[in-house]
């Protein structure tokens, strides 16, 4: 949610002269949501184009789960954008929460961000557009504000970050040793710099990281991410026995933060699937035009849609767009709700009456701009495997690509991942949660693979890694585009890319990650034998 509340949103006119403004902040100290609300409608009856107040009533109405009333304030405050950057960056913040995001953009352009020289200012919009995506314009942000003087350990972690996004893998890991060295430890600095490159007996952070963990607050983030380096550093000095001792510690810890409740996502997806008839998928909407469209990567988390997507880029007619938010924003729209997480019960129970065209309408006006004046554009969002289906229903032109990696594989990979405090991946944390997302989900992709039989291509990993070149022909013929040499060389992207593997993607291609999860086949026993039904393809599960 975002807080109706901004400090100097008000225009000092307005607030002089109208007491209705100082009613409305007594209304929300008091946690009076209602007057306030008919309050703010006074105002905007005297002063229709109070940007200040169509900020803050949309605020409140996306409190209230008014998503479609709540962008439509939004946007009207966005017509006339005020010259404070800091009211600026909230209506920003709003534009994004509402799914408006080409307005959003178009803003962050606006010369109140663009010729300030304040850090929060810089910092803050450099942050917005990492959201959206703008990864050269988010650092290009950064070094601004490290000119006007930004420094300090969070600083210098978002600036090794963007660095690692764009490629500068070297200054990345010069910028994270500078920043654990500052006191207390960043939890999150450790990890990125063990997984910056394979640690040596010769060169390695564990002494650093011991001290860390000595000093840090125990039980929360920094102290599971410090858990999941001390990890990466161990695995990779092969003392596997400590190194899973300190994995089983950092997940311990985040599941105890993020408890994750298997048996209400089992009813929720089990939901999906009675309302996602075969009838009520193939009920496509109308195609729109013959302008740019989604190639949609989809599949579990670390199962290898980044190495997919790589590859479908060097294309010449394929841009990336990065793992975009804009179905699921959409979708919200729709059904005029502010969901928690991806998908809830609320979203599925609102899904007949939802009109498809419009969500598909929405989400291209949203989108196409990253096309760049290609054919096509990936929007690489590996939980959209849940809305599979809801994305061929309203775009039926979209293609949809799956990869489908060994099921310990990629289990092992969520589990050591540590994706950090969001909701959408609590079940990561647990080995029996783990294992019982990963069956819901292939039960999910069954069902929508037999009631749209040749929507979704299924890519198998190892065949991904083994035989690119054939493997990238096929996709490529799914996606109705010619063949081209050189799509399967890695090396060839130089784009922004902004996931875990980012520095492995920029290598050749590679087999090193197939059973990685053997050092710990003992401690991985419970979790291979709730696996033991599961298929490494979607062909075997039909």
């Amino acid at each position: 949610m975002f807080s109706p509340l901004f400090v100097g949103s008000v225009p000092a006119v307005i607030e002089s002269t109208d007491k209705r403004w100082a009613r409305v902040y007594r209304y929300l100290a008091m946690h009076q949501r209602a007057p306030a609300r008919a309050e703010l409608e006074s105002i905007l009856a005297r002063h229709p184009t109070s940007g200040a107040a169509h900020l803050m009533l949309g605020g409140l109405l996306a409190d209230d789960d008014r998503l479609q009333a709540a962008a439509r304030h939004v946007l009207e405050s966005a017509r006339h954008p005020p010259g404070d950057p800091g009211v600026l960056g909230d209506l920003i913040a709003a534009l994004i929460r509402v799914g408006e995001i080409v307005v959003a953009r178009r803003l962050l352009d606006h010369p109140a961000i663009t010729t300030s020289a304040s850090v929060h200012v810089l910092l803050r919009a450099a942050t917005q557009l990492q959201t959206l995506g703008e990864h050269h314009a988010a650092l290009g942000l950064i070094e601004r504000a490290r000119e006007a003087g930004a420094h300090g350990r969070v600083f210098l972690f978002s600036r090794a970050i963007q660095l690692l996004f764009n490629g500068r893998l070297s200054e990345a890991e010069a910028e994270l040793e500078r920043c654990v060295a500052i006191e207390p430890p960043l939890g999150q600095g450790y990890l990125h710099l063990a997984r910056a490159r394979t640690q040596t007996p010769a060169s390695n952070h564990l002494q650093a990281i011991t001290r860390a963990l000595a000093n840090v607050a125990p039980g929360g983030e920094d102290h599971a991410s410090l858990e999941f380096a001390r990890y990466k550093e161990l695995e990779d000095l092969q003392r596997h026995d400590e190194a899973w001792q300190a994995l089983a510690r950092g997940n311990a810890l985040l599941h105890a933060q993020l408890p994750h409740d298997s048996a209400r996502e089992s009813a929720l997806f089990e939901r999906l699937i009675e309302v996602c008839t075969p009838e009520f998928l193939r009920q496509q909407s109308a195609r729109i035009d013959d302008g740019p469209q989604p190639i949609f990567v989809i599949g579990m988390p670390r199962s290898g849609t980044t190495v997919l997507e790589r590859m479908l880029c060097n294309h010449s007619r394929v841009e990336s767009a990065g793992e975009l938010g804009d179905f699921p924003r959409a979708l919200a729209f729709a059904t005029d709700h502010v969901a928690p997480v991806m998908l809830d019960e609320t979203t599925v129970a609102r899904l007949p009456q939802v009109d498809w065209a419009g969500v598909g309408r929405r989400y291209l006006a949203q989108t196409r701009w990253r096309a760049r004046g290609k054919a096509f554009y990936v929007d690489k969002l590996p939980r959209n495997w849940m809305l599979a289906g809801l994305i061929h229903r309203a775009l039926p032109d979209a293609r949809i690509v799956r990869v489908v990696r060994d099921p310990m594989d990629v289990c092992f990979s969520n589990w050591r991942a540590c994706f950090g405090v969001a909701p959408e991946f609590a079940y990561a944390y647990d080995l029996d949660t783990l294992a019982a997302h990963f069956m819901l989900y292939q039960r999910v992709l069954t069902h929508w693979q037999r009631a749209l039989p040749g929507v979704i291509l299924d890519v198998d990993y190892a065949r991904l890694v083994q035989d690119p070149e054939a493997t990238v022909r096929d996709i490529l013929a799914f996606c109705d585009l010619a063949y081209e040499p050189g799509c399967a060389d890695l090396t060839r992207n130089a784009t922004p890319v902004a996931t875990f593997s980012a520095p492995q993607v920029r290598e050749p291609i590679h087999t090193r990650s197939f059973r990685e999860w053997e050092p710990y086949a003992t401690q991985l026993q419970g979790l291979a034998s709730a696996l033991s039904g599961a298929s490494t393809s979607q062909d075997s599960a039909l």
